[in-house]
């Protein structure tokens, strides 16, 4: 049998390693910012007919342009976006892979600012675009200052946000977007694979897109929506902008049963956002009691909380998966991540960090 090494792989994917979170059959899972509340039975079930009515028709290619789909995003993103300024794919990674097949590629470069979600960089290697690791301020934070400096530095020809932050939670101000497209002539990409569970009466960077024909927001519906498992990303921007994504997508892309079960979702949008509300309050919760434990834990917008203060993070990660809990150990020096889910796991995960006691804790 051979091994990878024995292959004729690309030289610069040589030594690299996949992405992959643990998979661990636990009771509570934590780990990858999933929403862990079940989908309402009533919109499952219209998703499920809607399913069923699309199987009839398997035996044709899909809607190429997945029209009714585009149509449903952009009545739910309102701000007078149209179809024409929404694209969509088989989750956010495969929308952002999309864009750097477009506009990256060998002899070009992305910027990111570390720390930051890792699959940014892992799809720049997979294009061929050379990944440059910008710095962030003090908080994790990054202020136009900062933006333009490093973009002045390094001339990329793209640049990555994620607003808010994976995996510190942190939010991304828009004079900072602002600056750095001001002062690139490449494209920039705003993930708001969160923005959902950001305070809901501040603007986001779609309220930027009118008149910045290189500025991306790309979102998910894998987050609030519950829909990790259906795998559905997508983006808003200028309609130019999905006309280059043509060129590199595979033909119909996007199946029959994604788009109809993602269609019908999004016609409960209010009842799958409902949950929404609980799971910031149980961030909250987890932002609150967790100092009291000895953790400091870093302020979120998502979904998720960076905490520190940890002597042994990888200790303490085996000790929770002891007790079937499972939360993320992202090899960041004393922190941990963990999501914010259901009332009864929230609950469960404290409850075990209270007991791990001074072992967990730095300096106890």
């Amino acid at each position: 049998m051979a091994s990878l090494s024995d292959l004729p792989i690309r030289d610069d994917l040589r030594g690299l390693k996949p992405y992959g979170a643990p998979q661990e059959h636990v009771r509570i899972r934590l780990n990858v910012n999933e929403n862990t509340h079940p989908i309402p039975e009533a919109v499952a079930t219209d998703i499920v007919m809607a399913v069923a009515e699309a199987v009839l028709s398997v035996n044709r290619y899909p809607d190429r342009e997945f029209t009714v789909l585009r149509d449903s995003l952009a009545g739910y993103l309102g701000s007078g976006i149209t179809r024409e300024n929404i694209w969509a794919a088989n989750g956010s990674n495969e929308v952002l892979q999309q864009i750097l097949q477009a506009f990256g590629g060998p002899g070009r470069s992305v910027l990111g600012f570390p720390p930051t979600y890792s699959m940014h960089s892992i799809i720049a290697a997979g294009t061929g675009t050379a990944w440059v690791a910008g710095e962030r301020d003090e908080n994790f934070e990054i202020s136009p200052e900062t933006a333009v400096a490093w973009i002045e530095k390094t001339r990329p020809d793209l640049v990555f946000f994620c607003s808010p932050n994976n995996p510190t939670g942190t939010p991304l101000s828009l004079e900072t977007i602002v600056a750095a497209y001001d002062a690139t002539d490449g494209i920039v990409v705003v993930d708001e694979a969160y923005a959902e569970f950001a305070p809901s009466d501040l603007p986001t960077a779609l309220s930027l897109l009118e008149g910045r024909e290189r500025l991306i927001v790309s979102r998910t519906m894998s987050k609030a929506f519950a829909f990790a498992g259906a795998r559905l990303g997508y983006l808003a921007a200028d309609p130019a902008i999905a006309d280059a994504l043509r060129l590199v997508r595979l033909p119909y892309h996007l199946s029959a049963l994604t788009q109809a079960a993602a269609t019908a979702a999004l016609a409960h949008s209010a009842e799958m956002l409902a949950m929404v509300d609980d799971i910031k309050a149980q961030r909250d919760r987890i932002l609150e009691e967790l100092p009291k434990l000895g953790f400091p834990a870093w302020p979120s917008w998502s979904n998720f909380v960076l905490f520190g203060g940890v002597a042994e993070p990888h200790a303490v990660f085996e000790a929770l998966l002891e007790q079937d809990i499972i939360i993320r150990d992202l090899g960041i020096p004393n922190h941990l991540r963990v999501t914010a889910g259901t009332v009864a796991e929230t609950t469960a995960f404290l409850e075990a960090m209270a007991g791990l006691g001074p072992m967990a804790r730095i300096g106890a």
